[in-house]
């Protein structure tokens, strides 16, 4: 199997052995903690371009693999969000970090929330982007029957999904690439992406992203609103906002908005400059 894109400038590649699987992440600079947690169909390179930016604002920046995706390992079977979570804030605690702002986009938006509700007192300050929220919205854009999305029901059947697109990776994944990006998802990324993706059992671990997504909706529903700030952040043109901002108003207490401009569902990359530029300002600024 070809090896993983190099890191950025300053930054290595590692892994950890944590809640029972192998994370991949990538680390680099210093100050206090980033986590930066990608979306589907990404890994850890759709932060590559925002990365020695976020650095060079003074924070140690750590993009993982979700588990499931990437360089991460794919376990058998179903998780949920709540696993994920559990993922990360067994990696901080492996890193030595207490506590961490805590940016998600897409699926990795989903997971964040997860995170930030099961350790309120971990994640500082907390980006959703690109996203609908399980518990607080996604349920009806789930729904194709009332205007929502196919590719959430498709996808939620893992295996059946993996079966289906078995030696079509390319046709299913690029399509989705071409979409949510403004040419910020360059060809060596889609190379890398596809090597990743064409691994054993890798379409399954990153549709198992969407199993539970009910169940992640029914968890969330049932825990306190959010007492840390929350941003809403999106590429100007990537998901409509207001969805998500409407989401997060119910599930947080302390919620504001931006928007990354020129850019789409892939803001980092498409715009790492303007998406270091908020994203710094939101984790260092007293009032946001």
């Amino acid at each position: 199997m070809p090896s993983p894109a190099p890191a950025p400038d300053g930054f290595t590649h590692a892994d950890a052995d944590v809640n029972g699987v192998r994370l991949h992440y990538v680390i680099g600079g210093s100050g206090p903690a980033v986590v930066l947690i990608h979306g589907w169909p990404f890994s850890w390179i759709e932060w590559r371009a925002v990365m020695p930016l976020l650095a060079e604002h003074g924070f140690t920046v750590i993009a993982p693999d979700l588990r499931g995706s990437g360089d991460s390992s794919i376990p058998a079977g179903h998780w949920t969000k709540r696993d994920e979570a559990e993922d990360l804030h067994q990696l901080m605690g492996r890193l030595g970090h207490d506590q961490a702002f805590a940016v998600g986009t897409d699926v990795g938006a989903m997971t964040a929330h997860a995170w930030a509700q099961a350790y309120p007192d971990e994640v500082s300050r907390l980006v959703l982007s690109e996203a609908f929220l399980p518990g607080f919205g996604l349920e009806k854009h789930m729904d194709p029957a009332t205007g929502g999305s196919w590719h959430f029901g498709f996808h939620a059947q893992s295996e059946l999904a993996a079966m289906l697109t078995e030696g079509k990776e390319e046709a299913y994944l690029s399509g989705f690439w071409s979409m949510m990006s403004r040419g910020g998802i360059t060809d060596a990324d889609r190379t890398d992406l596809l090597r990743a993706y064409t691994a054993p059992d890798a379409m399954r671990g990153g549709f198992e992203h969407y199993a539970t997504l009910l169940d992640d909706g029914r968890a969330a529903r049932n825990l306190a609103p959010l007492a840390m700030p929350v941003l809403v952040l999106n590429g100007e043109f990537g998901l409509p906002q207001q969805i998500l901002l409407d989401g997060a108003r119910q599930a947080a207490r302390d919620v504001r908005a931006d928007i990354v401009p020129a850019a789409a569902h892939t803001f980092a990359a498409d715009n790492p400059a303007g998406t270091a530029q908020r994203l710094a300002h939101f984790f260092t600024t007293i009032s946001a």
